[in-house]
């Protein structure tokens, strides 16, 4: 194996272990009988033929695993006529049967079969047999990359081979004499494509059969078993966060909750091997791959470009013409088969594309991982762990210092497993995030970070605990300066920071709240606690917030926001004092990326109001569409932000508000019956809500089991006008299918469409892609007009 890594020594790994797991005791194991006589000097204890003894499967010095010499034939020797791993009942009893793969896929821990097909009937008084398999270019015993597991026997790893029985009554009558055996990989062998051949042993000597890529075992992490790191108890958690191919991804802003489908599509041709890829791409050790820990620290780094040429080049510019505006992207399975194909970081991502991919690649490789959506998440800059935005002597943001911000949103995974490198009790949701943020032990990775921990404040433990804690639970915290040049607290939000973190559930597609997950009831005792200890452990420990009279308060609220039309904000100050008290307010409303990146303000307004005891006075600001259309691109909301000082008593206070505007979902219609291998069309309808045209619109298109065309060019949209396609869809699968579209234009955010149909079985079965034959080295046939089709234009017409 290469190590020119520095990063790759046992510290890098610190949770890996290179010790031979479930090695056997020091006590011999019990011998069958003539054993002795076989290891006196070689010889049969009968008639004092040389022969090696059974325990003794190691290669002869020399010769490199998997890489054997020519062998003579000589009589005497039982030579194999082939292999037969797994049975459709193998891959239906993993949960692997989906997987488009040629090769046999199954899960850790659990049984698998083997036919060795022989010349003659298998006589276990005079024959031996060992099964070999190899992981890695350079395997080793040593680490357990290396199996020998001697039939009916227990390798130093804890792989198992024993004999199963006939699969088939007939097979020797029928001139097919053949050896059934039983296989199972140990619940934290190390994940991967394994080459697996076998060798055998009579009295005229040894045969290894030769290796052959048909014959390649892909193990994988199994959440349905109890010993294995990754196991998940719930039916439907497992059918939903391993299974499902298509889920739904939430963005927007916390009061206007948007969502899009996403295609995860694990199970579809040259995923797997692009998701194995990737830790090659890194030069994980293979020895460490068992361990889910690790395997996610190393995907969280990988989704992204930085450091390691991975997966996604991320881009927050607004310029994408030399690449994918991330808003287009429809789901993973383009981008992973880009990646893998080309080995070029595909351009580009943002964070929902950067966690559709993770959520793809994990649940590909059996860790049970769902994408999570955090509003109002702050990305803190100095380890502070609060969010501060500063002002001048009149409330007026000051941009230079205001390095933390607050992101609409931010979209990372939940991955379950068990935390062996923690304490007791921080088993369960682990958070990853690949969006490129900070670095992490010098790498832009961040995770797996127990939630449990997070919720509790202890942001000591690893790993990156602590900049989660700061996106879900920092205070916000407002300074203004002083006529001194020093700045002081002048209001605290203690409740604004990780709202309504949301993720699919296990029942339906519909959106659940996991914020009582992360986090305390807000101003709970648990929940000041949680905060006192994170900040405790801050780069800047606080006191405490600035004493606050609490008097007055400001509440801001919209009408209906959507794309193409006047915005109506409102600002309502309160004051539940005794006696009238005099404000000034200072309205101003931005342009704001998602990242809580600003625009410069385009609207500056103030006001002074006296609000009776017990009142409220209210200020309302129109903004007309010709007046924030020039500021607005993709992913982009309105900020209105409102900062008041109380003459009477010196009292500040703030309050944002961000707006996301609404635009129309695609609509989807299948035009004729959908039979597996043969050609529906589906038509898409759009209606341009601007009163200005679109240019540049492309129409991008994923399905699980589906070929489609990847990507449209639409071309220009008419105002106000009706945008109708047809286009081409071929299922390759039978069953529930999930065809999800997504359009981007230069002048309209996201537009999203999703269309779910069941395809019925054709003349050639119900998959085209192939489906695993009883010997699992079946491979994947595709028929005419199932191909993609990339950047051609559409098929269709614009009408009113």
């Amino acid at each position: 194996m290469p190590d020119a890594d520095p990063r790759l020594d046992a510290g890098r790994w610190a949770a890996a272990s290179f010790r031979l797991r479930g090695a056997p005791s020091s006590d011999p194991p019990p011998r069958s009988r003539g054993s002795f006589w076989r290891r006196l000097g070689g010889c049969c204890g009968c008639c004092g033929c040389c022969r090696r003894g059974k325990e003794d499967w190691d290669p002869p010095p020399g010769e490199v695993p998997g890489r054997r010499p020519p062998q003579a034939l000589k009589p005497g020797l039982l030579v194999p006529r082939g292999l037969v791993v797994g049975s459709r009942a193998d891959r239906i009893a993993h949960h692997t049967a989906e997987f488009c793969s040629p090769q046999l896929v199954v899960r850790r821990g659990q049984p698998f079969h083997l036919r060795v097909l022989l010349p003659r009937p298998f006589d276990p008084e005079d024959d031996s047999l060992c099964v070999e398999l190899l992981l890695g270019p350079t395997p080793q015993v040593a680490k357990g990359t290396h199996v020998l597991i001697p039939l009916g026997e227990t390798s130093a790893t804890g792989w198992t081979a024993e004999e199963a029985g006939e699969e088939a009554e007939g097979e020797e009558a029928s001139g097919s004499p053949a050896l059934r055996l039983r296989l199972s990989a140990p619940a934290d062998a190390p994940i991967g494509r394994y080459r697996l051949s076998v060798k055998t042993r009579t009295g005229a000597g040894e045969f290894g059969a030769p290796f052959d890529d048909r014959n390649d075992v892909i193990v994988l992490f199994n959440p349905w078993c109890e010993e294995d790191g990754v196991y998940m108890e719930q039916t439907n958690d497992l059918n939903e966060y391993v299974l499902n191919e298509t889920g739904r991804i939430f963005y927007g802003t916390e009061e206007q909750i948007a969502e899009r489908s996403w295609n995860y599509g694990q199970f579809d041709a040259g995923v797997l091997d692009a998701c194995l890829a990737i830790l090659d791409r890194r030069r994980m050790p293979h020895s460490a791959r068992g361990d889910p820990v690790m395997v996610t620290r190393v995907v969280s780094a990988m989704v992204n470009s930085l450091d390691d040429n991975g997966v996604l080049v991320g881009n927050w510019t607004g310029d994408y013409t030399q690449g994918t505006n991330p808003s287009a992207w429809a789901g993973s399975v383009d981008i992973l088969r880009s990646y893998h194909r080309g080995g070029a970081p595909v351009r580009y991502g943002q964070c929902w594309v950067f966690a559709g991919v993770v959520t793809t690649v994990l649940r590909c490789l059996g860790v049970p991982t769902r994408t999570v959506t955090n509003y109002n998440s702050a990305h803190d800059t100095d380890v502070s762990l609060t969010t501060d935005i500063y002002f001048d002597e009149n409330m007026k943001p000051l941009e230079r210092l205001n390095t933390d911000s607050v992101w609409n949103f931010h979209v990372w995974n939940d991955c379950w497993m068990r935390r062996p490198d923690l304490p007791a009790g921080y088993d369960g949701w682990q958070v990853v995030d690949a969006t490129p943020q900070e670095t992490s032990s010098g790498l832009f990775c961040c995770g797996p970070c127990s939630v449990t921990a997070v919720k509790n404040g202890e942001v000591f433990l690893k790993y990156d605990t602590a900049f989660v804690f700061a996106e879900v639970n920092s205070d916000k915290v407002y300074w203004q300066r002083k006529g001194n040049g020093a700045f002081a607290i002048v209001h605290v939000e203690e409740g604004a920071i990780g709202r309504r973190i949301s993720t699919v559930g296990p029942q339906s597609a519909a959106r659940i709240d996991i914020t009582h997950l992360y986090k305390h009831p807000e101003g709970s005792e648990a929940e000041r606690r949680a905060v006192s200890t994170a900040t405790s452990h801050g780069s800047r420990p606080r006191s405490g917030a600035a004493p606050s009279r609490g008097e007055v308060r400001l509440s801001l609220s919209s009408g209906p926001a959507v794309a193409g039309a006047e915005l109506e904000l409102k600002v309502t100050a309160h004051n539940a004092a005794p006696q009238p008290r005099t404000v000034r307010v200072r309205l101003s409303v931005c342009a704001l990326r998602y990242t809580g990146v600003a625009a410069p303000p385009f609207r500056h307004e103030q006001h002074r109001r006296v609000v009776a005891p017990g009142g409220e006075e209210q200020l309302c600001v129109a903004v007309p569409f010709s007046e924030y259309s020039p500021h607005v691109g993709s992913q982009d909301a309105l900020r209105l932000t409102a900062a008041a000082a109380v003459e009477e008593t010196g009292e500040v206070v703030a309050k944002e508000l961000r707006v996301r505007l609404a635009a129309p979902d695609l609509s989807m219609t299948l035009l004729g019956p959908p039979v597996v291998g043969q050609e529906v069309s589906v038509q898409v309808l759009f209606r341009n809500p601007l009163p200005q045209k679109l240019t540049g619109a492309e129409l991008r298109m994923e399905g699980a089991g589906l070929s489609c065309p990847a990507s449209i060019s639409v071309g220009t949209v008419a105002p106000e006008q009706t945008l109708r396609l047809r286009q081409p869809v071929v299922p390759l699968r039978a069953g529930r299918r999930r065809l999800v579209a997504a359009m981007e234009s230069a002048q309209l955010g996201p537009v999203h469409g999703e269309l779910q149909f069941d395809a019925v079985p054709g003349p050639d079965g119900d998959s085209v892609e192939g489906s695993a034959a009883t010997n699992g080295n079946t491979r994947r046939r595709r028929r005419g007009g199932g191909g993609r089709r990339r950047g051609g234009r559409a098929g269709g017409s614009t009408g009113g």
